[in-house]
């Protein structure tokens, strides 16, 4: 229950002590970023959280700890970039599609965390991916471009919807435009492949992962391995595109078979290509846009969901970029 006792006091009813605990925060850190974000004062008595402040200050509060109710009254612990999507979101007149986005939960991780689009751009990516045979999602990084991909593929798997994962990303660091041999390609790019692990680790756990694996039921390669295939009944992640050439990319996307999905994510401003090399990701996404079946998204610093600071590193570089042109 929620309601107003005296000027410039709120009280909002918590349903329990796990939903106490989360909305507080570690060293009550929760409640302190509250008040930094709204200027109120928060304080937790039992089961009970009591705000203070003018009442702007007060409506703003209830607005934000409402919106992120659905993640503590779950018991999870909210975070910085749950709070300031819920401002940004509040601020931007946008109250009910970030509610619509943070009841949209996806799937529990292995810690048993719930997972859920955390701004209303991951939202939009997500449906995209659920309506879309071709999805591109274009934006910096953190943003949650892969791993929300490789969330609703392994929905997709566990639902029966598809028989098979394939996560692939090109290895220019690793020379694959040079023509090695597979076996010293392989080698060679599997340190780049690791954050594909790390997704479907924090999702399926290492042993399910690596069984999966075993049985060619996920596979994880570069993008030369899927030259000459046809990809059916498969989810098809392409991670990094922004490092594809237009021939490498026009060659993925056509290897895209009967039932399948496939989901092309990167980031524009990271390109590792030779210099004056067009990447395949700006040239597809522009060209691709308007085709019925096929979605292209865009994300922003906004949306990146790491450490607070990781945005503010973003802004910076874009704005460094923009003089440098």
């Amino acid at each position: 229950m929620t309601e107003a006792t005296t000027e410039g006091r709120f009280c909002i009813d918590l349903p329990d002590s796990d939903a106490a605990t989360a909305l507080s925060g570690t060293g009550q850190s929760t409640l302190h970023r509250l008040g930094t974000l709204t200027g109120a004062s928060f304080a937790l008595r039992g089961l009970q959280l009591e705000i203070k402040g003018n009442s702007y200050q007060l409506e703003r509060a209830a607005a934000i700890v409402e919106l992120v109710r659905p993640i503590w009254e779950e018991g999870q612990i909210v975070s910085a970039v749950d709070l300031h999507a819920a401002a940004g979101a509040l601020d931007n007149g946008k109250k009910n599609d970030h509610a619509k986005s943070t009841n949209k939960v996806l799937a529990r991780s292995q810690r048993g965390n719930l997972l859920r689009p955390r701004t209303i751009r991951q939202k939009n990516y997500v449906e995209a991916m659920e309506k879309s045979d071709l999805t591109f999602a274009l934006g910096p990084a953190g943003t949650g471009k892969t791993f929300l991909a490789t969330v609703l593929a392994v929905r997709m798997l566990t639902e029966r919807k598809i028989e098979k994962i394939i996560l692939t990303r090109p290895a220019v660091e690793a020379g694959e435009r040079l023509g090695f041999l597979p076996g010293d390609l392989q080698q060679k790019v599997d340190p780049y492949l690791r954050p594909l692990y790390d997704s479907l680790h924090s999702l399926l756990g290492q042993e399910k992962t690596n069984l999966l694996i075993e049985k060619n039921v996920i596979e994880v390669a570069p993008l030369a391995y899927m030259r000459g295939r046809t990809l059916e009944e498969s989810f098809v992640i392409l991670d990094e595109a922004q490092n594809t050439t237009p021939a490498q990319m026009r060659m993925v996307l056509t290897r895209l078979g009967e039932r399948s999905r496939m989901v092309v994510t990167g980031d524009v401003t990271q390109v590792d290509l030779p210099y004056g090399q067009m990447s395949g990701l700006i040239e597809a996404a522009d060209l691709l846009e308007k085709v019925d079946g096929i979605s292209v998204c865009r994300l922003t610093s906004a949306d990146v969901v790491r450490h607070p600071l990781v945005q503010s590193v973003v802004d910076a570089y874009a704005e460094l970029d923009k003089k440098r042109r």
